[in-house]
């Protein structure tokens, strides 16, 4: 087939509908995707395990669930989020995930070699997974899952829970059930909806999201759809800017960008620090802060109303549902597990990485004050070449807020904003050569300074990528 020979350990095989699969008897997991296409090596995959630093000593206290007596659970970081090949490459070095945990018994007999069975029909499999994962403790979550479809036989050597944990997100995430909803116009990642509380048991169906996503994590498995990089932040804990907003709100965006850039005591606009806001054809007025509706917003102050705004734009109407979601991905991963990432790398975690055909997304820039002739744009091509697929990955999160593309590939790109139809990848000429690299996520637009040699290009986009938190703000 041109690929060459597997990989050591891995062999192809072909099920009775003809399509053919992969076995990885190293990890005794099966995949669709063939080892040889894929973006990240085994050999990174090798470094990777001796970058990252784990401490597999620590224990976690939990209750057993007959005596309530406290037991020691151990709880190390899974092997899957290091050894799958299909796992991400994280581009850290160095990533210190220690487990802060206590020490007071012995573990239960056989824990480490037991697994949960979870059985579930195609037909109902939301349904089932709800009842079966609330109804589990937290920590059996984190043994070697067992799943099971009703009337369909076979071992579970990892394909049949991958398929389980692509279909359940399909399920829990779907915008239809109003739990959550994307995140813009043409923008198809996924927000907490404010409008789930429609529904009398969303806080529990939440606490099950949070749960399962944390699953997924913990257990190196793919979900279907992912959020909003601004959900990932506040996953983490991390700060949002306005740059957060550019993604998924034009208009507020818009709004927050003249105010920081105009004198707004010149406009006579009377701002004060109230927002209105409509939910289920309800409009409520909220303070940003207490004794908001009696403080007017200054040029002195209007930093302060400004981030308040941010604030509010991603928590309006969500604090509870993004509690619940939190308070049950904490009960199987310890988000504290997760302050060595960023959102980025969160995502891609989650959402897995693609195999990118370079020559398709040549093919689909367009450039603004360049050529495809100019020496910035062959050299950003040469470096888009020598890179690896984790690195393509951020730098198009970088530019277009996201690591996915779409089926069609690159000519389908879309913007953030309410664009009519796709928004091509763009290489615009700006600023000067001392300048770093800015983007407009909105737009899908690279703003790239004409470098005077490829040293200096591949330095400045290597820092975008690698360092993105405090590149291109507007």
């Amino acid at each position: 087939d041109g690929l060459g020979v597997l990989p050591k350990g891995w062999e192809r095989r072909v099920e009775a509908n003809g399509r053919v699969y992969f076995v990885n008897h190293n990890t005794r997991t099966t995949q669709w995707e063939d080892p040889r296409t894929q973006g990240i090596s085994l050999n990174m995959n090798e470094k990777l395990k001796q970058n990252i630093r784990i401490s597999l000593n620590m224990k976690e206290i939990h209750r057993n669930p007959i005596t309530n007596n406290k037991i020691n659970i151990p709880t190390p970081l899974p092997t899957t989020l290091i050894n799958t090949p299909q796992q991400p490459l994280i581009h850290s070095n160095t990533l210190p995930l220690t487990h802060s945990m206590m020490n007071e018994e012995p573990m239960p007999q056989g824990w480490e070699m037991s697994h949960v069975k979870i059985n579930v029909s195609r037909q109902t499999i939301f349904e089932d997974s709800f009842s079966q994962i609330m109804h589990l403790q937290a920590y059996d979550l984190r043994r070697r899952l067992y799943i099971m479809f009703k009337g369909e036989e076979g071992l579970d050597y990892g394909g049949v829970a991958r398929e389980w944990f692509f279909l359940v997100s399909h399920e829990v995430l779907n915008p239809m059930y109003c739990l959550f909803e994307y995140a813009g116009s043409t923008n198809y990642t996924l927000q907490i909806n404010p409008a789930s509380t429609i529904n009398p048991d969303h806080m529990h169906y939440f606490r099950f999201v949070g749960r399962f996503i944390a699953m997924a994590l913990y257990h190196g498995k793919f979900i279907d759809t992912g959020f909003s990089l601004p959900f990932y932040k506040r996953m983490l804990n991390r700060k949002l800017t306005i740059k957060d907003i550019e993604s998924v709100d034009e208009e507020f965006y818009n709004s927050l960008v003249w105010i920081r850039d105009n004198n707004i005591e010149e406009c006579g606009l009377e701002l004060d620090f109230t927002m209105d806001f409509e939910v289920l054809g309800k409009i409520d007025t909220i303070e940003l802060k207490e004794g908001g509706a009696d403080m007017a917003v200054t040029e002195e102050n209007k930093e302060e109303y400004i981030r308040l705004m941010i604030d509010w734009r991603f928590s309006r109407g969500v604090e509870k549902q993004t509690k619940g979601f939190l308070d049950g991905f904490n009960e199987v991963v310890p988000l504290q597990w997760l302050q060595y990432f960023d959102e980025r790398e969160l995502e891609l975690m989650l959402c897995g990485m693609q195999e990118f055909d370079v020559d398709d997304w040549n093919r689909h820039t367009i450039y603004r004050n360049y050529t495809r002739n100019s020496k910035q744009v062959v050299w950003f091509w040469q470096y888009i070449h020598e890179i690896d697929n984790e690195k393509r990955a951020r730098l198009l999160q970088f530019v277009s807020g996201t690591c996915r593309i779409p089926v069609g590939g690159f000519a389908e790109l879309l913007g953030t904003w309410g664009s009519n139809g796709p928004q091509k990848f763009c290489i615009e000429k700006v600023g000067k050569e001392t300048w770093l690299p800015r983007s407009h996520t909105c737009f899908n637009r690279l703003d790239l300074p004409p470098y005077k040699s490829y040293e200096q290009l591949r330095e400045k986009l290597t820092m975008a990528i690698e360092e993105t938190e405090g590149f291109g703000q507007e």
